[in-house]
């Protein structure tokens, strides 16, 4: 017992340099957001980290801690925020952002395909921006690229052109609702289905204002079971005898559901049910909150230019044209279907 924990103590001891420069990069935000509510802490966390990077890139005894903080302690918030729902609600919002939501997906795909290939961008390379910008980020590119067997390097450059366009919608989004006079409701539906990264989602609405952060939420990781369909669809295109093919592993299909999406589902069970008590709920709203803050300071410190540089201008010019396409759309529908506060 003792040397199979020997392991699992080093790991954790490799995680606390980086794991205290994000919570330090958070009490900071946390600060100038009690000092200036209108900035929030959302933001502060991201430009202090970018900041940061840009400075001085988080070297190898500090990467683990940053890494892990900017993905697991983000999930944590997410299935904290459960806590604040009821199923009710989280029904009437998916439902209610299917019609925005699957607009914006077909318009991405579709124009993924079109302009990539006009643009002279690999296959594969072009539905990962795309699958990128239309579902969730990262995480959809994560898992469509084993489907359609990416390489490495076009899983780094389509990481790289989307995590460009995650840092600008955090700051662009809040100040576009705000110009369109949405209210927190309709902003959470425009973020959770224009975003495409839920780090991003979550600032966006955390600095649009209260009230806002639970329907983006809501929406954005319905958003994100977009990837089941998607990436079947993706499999069916591909040789039945490839290496990657879903048709040769169908259990894939299972683990292709993110943790933290069953983790909030429990969460809104459990709050439903009257099983979480009034005051433990508000310590974990409030512990969700310096999650989000500790995140997305390791989200900040994440950014590598070098990459981006690498990228070249084509990807990002797909990327760009890809996320206007997208919020133009989300707000299109908004309008079309009555949701527009």
């Amino acid at each position: 017992m003792v040397f199979r924990s020997a392991p699992l103590a080093h790991r954790t001891i490799r995680l606390v340099p980086g794991i205290a420069l994000c919570l330090a990069i958070g009490a900071v935000s946390v600060a100038v957001g009690a000092v200036a509510p209108v900035v929030g802490t959302a933001i502060p966390a991201i430009a202090l980290g970018v900041a940061v990077a840009a400075i001085r890139r988080p070297g190898p005894g500090v990467q683990p801690g940053v890494a892990f903080s900017s993905k697991w302690l983000l999930q944590a918030a997410v299935v904290l925020l459960g806590a604040h729902l009821s199923l009710q609600d989280v029904l009437a919002v998916g439902a209610e952002s299917l019609p925005v939501m699957l607009s914006t997906l077909t318009v991405c795909l579709l124009a993924a395909r079109g302009l990539g290939r006009a643009m002279r961008i690999d296959g594969r390379l072009r539905t990962l921006i795309g699958v990128g910008t239309g579902i969730c980020g990262a995480s959809a590119i994560a898992a469509v690229a084993p489907v359609i067997a990416a390489t490495s390097g076009e899983i780094a450059y389509a990481v790289s052109t989307i995590f460009v366009f995650n840092i600008a919608a955090a700051v662009a989004f809040p100040l576009l609702g705000h110009a369109l006079g949405l209210d927190a409701h309709t902003f959470g539906l425009l973020a959770g289905t224009a975003i495409n990264d839920t780090s991003s989602v979550i600032a966006a609405a955390t600095t649009f204002g209260a009230g806002a952060l639970g329907f983006a939420v809501v929406v954005k990781l319905v958003r994100t079971l977009m990837i089941l369909p998607i990436s079947v669809g993706l499999a069916l295109r591909q040789p039945r005898d490839s290496e990657a093919s879903l048709l040769r592993r169908p259990w894939r299909i299972v683990t292709l559901v993110p943790w933290f999406i069953v983790g909030f589902t429990v969460m809104v069970l459990a709050n439903s049910a009257g099983l979480i008590a009034p005051g433990v709920r508000g310590a974990m709203l409030f512990g969700s909150g310096v999650l989000i803050a500790v995140a997305l300071a390791g989200i900040g410190l994440s950014t590598d230019l070098a990459a981006i540089r690498r990228a070249g201008w084509r990807p990002l010019a797909l990327g760009a044209v890809l996320s206007l396409l997208v919020t133009a759309t989300a707000v299109g529908a908004l309008a079309v279907t009555g949701l527009r506060g």
